[in-house]
This record gives structure tokens, C-alpha cells and sequence, in this order.
């Protein structure tokens, strides 16, 4: 790591704490430098697709898998049915391990990194170029799953996503499939 500065050290620290404590699946690391050291200024990430769930049932409780449980008392006390797993809830973006590029400036925190997916990535709210704005971003990766249509930055993803949902979605899961998990 070269030099000091404000936005280096405030880097540093979001790194210990992130090799911590971090959402499962998802990576976000500094790049290497051409002289082998780290580079706190650019980080690549991988964002995975939101997963989907299964309609688990059991002795006592229909659930999705994830945060809610939905109490089923039909099942108290009677043989749970022979296949626990039934009805997979699948989204569009499922299995895919999007890479993202974040490059910080000296001004960061005072100013966000600037995101971007490979160029060429499809979605209404990523530029042809891969960029994407800040601003539409968030903790829980909602722009994958849930693009803001008031803010679009590409004309095919935004014209299929508002028009033609079902074609938006089979060219979702087609990129999905071009993003597996890395080794």
C-alpha cells in the first residue's frame, strides 16, 4: 500500500472489518498492484444473484426458506409429507456471481467509488459501459433484483424490463449463467 491519506486509512479499517463480518457469498477485496502490493483505491467484488427458496413443509410449520416462517398446525401432530422440499421459488438473477469494480478516489469518504459491472452488462440501470450510478445501490443488492425504472442508464435492459417482463427476465437468467461461482 502506498502513501497515507484520509481515504486510505478509512479503507483500511472498512477492510479489517468487512474480513470479519460480511454478507455470506459476497466478496469484496483490494485489487493487487503492479508491484505486488495492495491497492486500498480499487476493489473487486462479486455480488451473488438473491437466491431463491423452497416451500419447506414439516410437522409444524410451512416456511419459506429465509427470514419468515408461517405457522401451519394442520401438520401438529400428524406424519410430515414424504418430500420436505417442494416448490422452488427461483429469481431471475439465482446462481449468478456478478464481479463488480469499485474505484475510490483520494476524496473518499467525502465522495462514493465509482461501481462498475463488465461492460456490456444487461440491466436498465447500468450503462452500456458497465458503470453504475451510486446513488441506486444499497446493503441489500436490491439493483439486481429490483432495477429502478425511473432511473434508466441502458435502452435495451430499461425497454424489455418496462415492456416485455418475460423476455427481460429469460435474458437475466441467460447473464446468470454467464456468471457461475469461481473455483
Amino acid at each position: 500500500m502506498s502513501g497515507g491519506g484520509i481515504a486510505r486509512g478509512r479503507l483500511a479499517e472498512e477492510r479489517k472489518s468487512w474480513r470479519k463480518n460480511h454478507p455470506h457469498g459476497f466478496v469484496a477485496k483490494p485489487d493487487i498492484a503492479q508491484d505486488g502490493s495492495l491497492d486500498l483505491m480499487t476493489w473487486k467484488c462479486i455480488i451473488p444473484g438473491k437466491p431463491g427458496g423452497f416451500l419447506h413443509m414439516g410437522w409444524e410449520w410451512l416456511c419459506l426458506d429465509g427470514p419468515y416462517r408461517i405457522p401451519f398446525h394442520s401438520f401438529q401432530g400428524t406424519k410430515p409429507p414424504n418430500l420436505e422440499l417442494r416448490n422452488a421459488i427461483h429469481t431471475d438473477w439465482e446462481g449468478g456471481f456478478f464481479p463488480l469494480t469499485l474505484q475510490f478516489s483520494e476524496d473518499y469518504p467525502s465522495k462514493p467509488p465509482k461501481c462498475k459491472f463488465p461492460q456490456g452488462f444487461f440491466h436498465p440501470n447500468v450503462y452500456p459501459s458497465g458503470t453504475v450510478c451510486l446513488s441506486i445501490l444499497n446493503e441489500d443488492h436490491d439493483l439486481l433484483d429490483q432495477p429502478n425504472p425511473g432511473d434508466p442508464a441502458q435502452t435495451d435492459g430499461y425497454h424489455l424490463f418496462v415492456q416485455d417482463p418475460t423476455e427481460y427476465r429469460r435474458r437475466v437468467r441467460q447473464q446468470a449463467k454467464l456468471y457461475p461461482p469461481a473455483l
